[in-house]
């Protein structure tokens, strides 16, 4: 399948046999977020590269045609489909935090994901996973009731959640019952907690530094930050951005830095 890269882990021993079967590392990458008149990023260039699309579901961007069009997209490269919802903010992209009760948040994601699925069925395709978008994933790091306002929307889906080891959305994930696929970054910065900086807009980043940091994580276990320090991190898929300059060269960089370790 499409951006699927078999490889080994190092480790410090002889690995036994049945260990060492490999290990699939996923490019996914956020996409679908076009909306109306106004386009954003090069889902279309970047779909044959990735194995894994997370699909916006309206409340951030994405609208009836383009959710339905990025479905027939991925469908047609043979990608799985998640869903990326957000809070409910179309003017500031979703990367701003918005004060909500849980069970508030909880149902505003189950009606986004409810949308895509709806795509989903119509096209015969099943639902991977959920990623939350921007300040909602970025907030869940932290913020023990929202992590488990958005597990609790998952568990209606029965699919798994896409998470940042270091931080507590994975284990208020998993404590809710919920399957987590561990996920690293490539071009965005990691701050020294181990956290990834969400700013309005994706800034440049160079397709030799996101293949180098790509490698660090699925060959090392670790990311490199800002200063300069390296951080241990669980890495199960690594994301790629549409929205970021250059996407599809940077893409194109990560899957040939990962297929050189196969």
């Amino acid at each position: 399948m499409a951006g699927l890269v078999t490889i080994l882990r190092l480790c410090p021993r002889p690995l036994y046999r049945e260990e060492i079967a490999a290990m699939t590392i996923d490019l996914n990458c956020d996409m679908g977020e076009a909306y109306g008149i106004y386009k954003c990023g090069d889902d279309a260039g970047i779909m044959p590269l990735i194995s894994v699309a997370n699909v916006a579901c309206g409340f951030h961007a994405s609208d009836p045609s383009v959710m339905r069009q990025t479905v027939r997209l991925a469908k047609q490269h043979g990608v799985r489909v998640g869903a990326h919802p957000s809070y409910p903010d179309r003017d500031g992209f979703g990367r701003r935090r918005m004060e909500m009760e849980a069970e508030e948040l909880t149902a505003s994601i189950i009606y986004q994901v409810g949308a895509l699925k709806g795509f989903l069925d119509a096209e015969g395709m099943a639902l991977n996973h959920i990623k939350p978008h921007g300040a909602l994933y970025g907030t869940a790091w932290r913020d023990e009731n929202v992590a488990r306002a958005i597990a609790r929307a998952a568990k209606a889906f029965a699919v798994p959640l896409m998470a940042m080891s270091g931080t507590g959305m994975g284990n208020w994930y998993q404590d809710e019952g919920v399957d987590v696929i561990w996920e690293t970054y490539i071009d965005l910065e990691y701050n020294d907690d181990g956290e990834i900086v969400i700013t309005r807009q994706h800034k440049a980043v160079s397709a030799k530094a996101a293949a180098a940091q790509a490698l660090r994580s699925a060959r090392d276990g670790q990311v490199q930050t800002m200063s300069g320090k390296l951080l241990d991190v669980k890495c199960e898929t690594i994301c790629v951005h549409s929205d970021t300059p250059g996407a599809v060269e940077i893409a194109w960089a990560v899957k040939n830095a990962l297929a050189s370790l196969a």
